[in-house]
């Protein structure tokens, strides 16, 4: 068989050693990828289904009492994180750049944790803005992760599309994220925060003004207005 485009060079020998199909061991790589070759958080019934590692030395699995699937399991992490440095420092070189000099993925989103494509959807983790980004026929959709920590695409399928990813919490679908407008978070961002009537240039003179404004039109009372005046004086 021949090697998918996606499928880092040597991977497939390290899924065979250790007796993982290729799918599987791609899995685990976007795992190691995402904790960046530190920990892990994966999903794949080659596996036991859920489990955890960390470079410490802790590795739990769904199938806790195989010790033999788990022994495996470790092999192949093992083997995998030097593959997965080396994977994650093309994955940014090829997001920098989709060969027209722009950013493959909008930039306010930030660096990719972790990227993939599969099924003809391309995706990619950030991490540290708490986003996932898909892109499937050209169109661009951006979701916001929330407290999930993607770790990467897992191998659910639904009508032949990926739409699962692997979270701490288990498999995670698009249909459950909610969709982020990024046109509308940049015109948040462009818009000035309401200012503290009492900073910047809403000093207290500003302040009484408005206060001696409420007052004139009945919203104060004056015994109200002298106690709001006589507690800014006290500021200056």
């Amino acid at each position: 068989m021949q090697p998918d485009n996606d499928t880092p060079a040597g991977l497939e020998d390290i899924a065979r050693k250790h007796g993982f199909t290729p799918g599987a061991a791609r899995t685990m790589l976007a795992s190691l990828m995402a904790g960046h070759g530190r920990q892990a958080q994966f999903d794949h019934p080659e596996f036991g289904g859920m489990g955890q590692w960390s470079g410490g030395g802790m590795l739990m699995i769904g199938a806790m009492f195989d010790t033999a699937l788990k022994a495996r399991v470790d092999g192949l992490i093992r083997d995998l994180t030097g593959l997965a440095q080396t994977a994650a420092q093309a994955r940014r070189s090829s997001d920098a750049d989709d060969g027209s000099g722009a950013s493959a993925w909008p930039q306010e989103l930030g660096v990719p944790s972790s990227s993939g494509s599969q099924n003809g959807m391309d995706y990619a983790v950030f991490a540290e803005t708490r986003r996932l980004a898909v892109r499937q026929d050209g169109q661009l959709t951006v979701y916001d992760t929330g407290d999930h920590r993607i770790g990467g695409a897992s191998q659910r399928q639904d009508g032949g599309r990926l739409v699962h990813f692997a979270s701490q919490h288990g498999p995670v679908s698009l249909a459950s994220l909610a969709r982020v407008d990024l046109n509308d978070a940049e015109r948040r961002q462009a818009d000035p925060p309401p200012r503290d009537p009492q900073s910047q240039d809403g000093t207290i003179p500003a302040t009484i003004e408005r206060l001696h404004d409420m007052l004139s039109r009945g919203i104060l009372t004056q015994a109200e207005f002298d106690a709001k005046k006589a507690d800014m004086l006290k500021r200056l």
